[in-house]
């Protein structure tokens, strides 16, 4: 029985910390879905979780940044402003989705939020890489 209720009492104690390590902030690709075929042009809409908001860029207020789009490439340098080229896709206006002009075939999307200087927060808020198909 005092297993049992040790066992119990450390469950409990570390439930908070796993709701918090569940609930971080982060961004997501609302849509297209993760695995999806579409037609050019491609519209994308970005996700953004509390506590984090959107801010365009140039504005340095606490938890908030702009967007990036990156596409078919991988993480840039987090501890510098994310380049800017037709692969790595600014929206410092605060934009939350965007079309996208992608020739047929397999693309990788994934978002990563900037600062007010387009630099990457630490830790990064970042969605998971998702891949799409276009036709």
């Amino acid at each position: 029985m005092r297993t049992l209720c040790s066992t119990v009492m450390l469950v409990l104690a570390l439930l908070p910390a796993t709701l918090v390590a569940n609930d971080t902030p982060g961004a997501w690709v609302v849509s297209p879905a993760n695995g999806a075929t579409v037609k050019s042009p491609v519209r994308v809409v970005f996700g953004l979780r509390a506590p984090w908001g959107v801010a365009p860029a140039g504005t340095q207020v606490q938890n908030t940044g702009h967007h990036h789009l990156l596409v078919d490439a991988p993480l840039p340098d987090l501890t510098q402003p994310i380049p800017k080229d037709d692969k790595h896709l600014h929206f410092g206006g605060g934009q939350t989705e965007t079309t996208v002009d992608l020739a047929p075939g397999k693309h990788t999307l994934q978002l990563l939020l900037g600062d007010f200087a387009h630099v990457p927060h630490q830790p990064p808020v970042m969605s998971e890489q998702i891949t799409i198909t276009v036709e």
